[in-house]
């Protein structure tokens, strides 16, 4: 039995593994990589031939673990996609708007897209909906059973039986105690497990020290220095849990008037199936947010001058319309960019973090004079403390930890904390590096 680690190794994005058993071979994850023209390369080509593939686990809807389904599907992919029901409502609007953006890109560029949105809507159809804690059975010879991985709404850890062994997939573990989500569920054992490793060297601020600095990101643009504050978030997820704590510092009077802009037509769907679908009573507050689906509300946007707050997607700044609100904005003192989420290695809004006096923009250099603020405590990963108490709750040893979704680092950090703490055998995988799996300790074909 063979596992092929085909993204996200060594790297936060493109999350692919291949798990072969001798008789099937199945993917955990087909993300999009993100970050330049490496990315590009590697998302134009499989390692694999996808006809040969029987089915696919997928963890979470966000697009470095889904955003290449439906290129897999256009390839020849004729099995299930398995995910659970809030997972398979947010594709239905993430995977066509992403193509959506693809054809455009192509179109300004004069390329091809990855795919074409009639192909992602041809790749919904493969979705099949598992709920959390149902056991599944994917084949003959594979069970599985998705756990709350508390990182967005529908996003899962992987237990899966096959080949006589028990494979553990973390997915995105999300940080305890934060609002919207649950937290991750425990997992009591494992022959084989990948673990995520996104802040795998470092915690996050308190959860009172994260919004203290927030407010005062929000309050010396708006009150101070009279500028807008622009938030690259992704729309599922990020965006939701940010307008929670924008009402609740609104509420406790922490933060000057303000005019909320969310501009995203995906945010706004999102922000809907996050109501329906949500377990916990605390919900983005909704009051004095103007959501900017048409295209003509984004431009009037970038006609204001103060006192807004634009979260716009995407969260990397690699797409979308959150470009033309940096290149509104970015180039103003008077502004503010505030980055709530982790920034992969090679995109714009890494280059914006790492201190760049300059990017482009449409081809177009801006200066950066905005103040940056980064704050690490409003990601939706858990940091290490959270990931080493997640793995505390394993009865015992896995035969196998592969520590995964992560950059060297964070990863290669992570790996000497579980080697010291928990005395396991650890490895940081490489890109399209394949392994064997060792044997199981229960008997092959165990049951959930």
């Amino acid at each position: 039995m063979k596992l092929s680690f085909l993204g996200a190794a060594g790297e936060v994005t493109g999350s692919c593994y291949l798990v072969d058993t001798g008789k099937i071979r199945f993917l955990i994850d087909c993300g999009m990589f993100q970050g330049g023209r490496a990315a590009r390369r590697r998302n134009a080509r499989f390692a694999f031939k996808p006809r040969e593939i029987d089915f696919v686990l997928l963890s979470h809807a966000h697009v470095d673990h889904s955003g290449l389904l439906p290129r897999l599907v256009a390839q020849g992919f004729g099995g299930p996609i398995y995910a659970t029901p809030a997972t398979i409502e947010l594709l239905g609007v993430m995977l066509p708007d992403a193509a959506h953006l693809q054809e455009r890109e192509a179109e300004r560029e004069g390329g091809v897209p990855l795919y074409t949105v009639a192909q992602a809507q041809q790749c919904l159809e493969r979705l099949v909906a598992t709920d959390y804690g149902e056991p599944l059975q994917p084949h003959a010879s594979v069970r599985c059973i998705y756990r709350d991985a508390g990182h967005i709404l529908g996003s899962a850890i992987l237990e899966i039986w096959a080949g006589g062994r028990k494979l553990v997939f973390s997915g995105d573990l999300g940080q305890p105690d934060r609002p919207i989500v649950q937290d991750p569920e425990r997992i009591a054992d494992a022959d084989v497990l990948l673990v995520e490793s996104t802040y795998g060297n470092r915690n996050h601020k308190s959860l009172v020290q994260t919004l203290d600095e927030f407010a005062y990101a929000l309050t010396d643009t708006l009150r101070s220095r009279r500028g807008n504050v622009v938030i690259p978030a992704f729309a599922v997820g990020r965006t939701q849990e940010i307008l929670y704590y924008i009402g609740e510092l609104r509420r406790q009077q922490r933060v000057p008037p303000m005019d909320v802009y969310v501009d995203s037509p995906m945010a706004l769907a999102a922000t809907r199936i996050t109501l329906r679908h949500a377990a916990r009573a605390e919900l983005p507050a909704l009051e004095g947010v103007q959501f900017s689906e048409r295209l003509e509300d984004s431009m009037r946007i970038n006609r204001i001058r103060s006192g807004a707050v634009i979260l716009s997607a995407s969260g990397m700044c690699e797409g979308g319309r959150i470009k033309y609100h940096l290149k509104y904005n970015l180039a103003r003192p008077e502004c503010a960019i505030v980055f709530v989420g982790f920034q992969a290695a090679g995109t714009l809004g890494r280059r914006i973090v790492d201190g760049a006096k300059t990017v482009r923009l449409f081809g177009e250099p801006y200066p950066v004079r905005a103040k940056i603020f980064t704050i690490g405590g409003l990601s939706a990963h858990a940091d290490r403390d959270a990931l080493l108490g997640w793995l505390s709750g394993f009865r015992r040893a896995p035969r196998q930890c592969f520590i995964v979704h992560g950059e060297p680092l964070a990863a290669h950090a992570l790996r000497d904390d579980i080697v010291r703490r928990f005395g396991w055998a650890a490895a940081v995988p490489e890109w399209n590096q394949t392994v064997s799996l060792a044997g199981g300790a229960g008997a092959p074909g165990a049951r959930p």
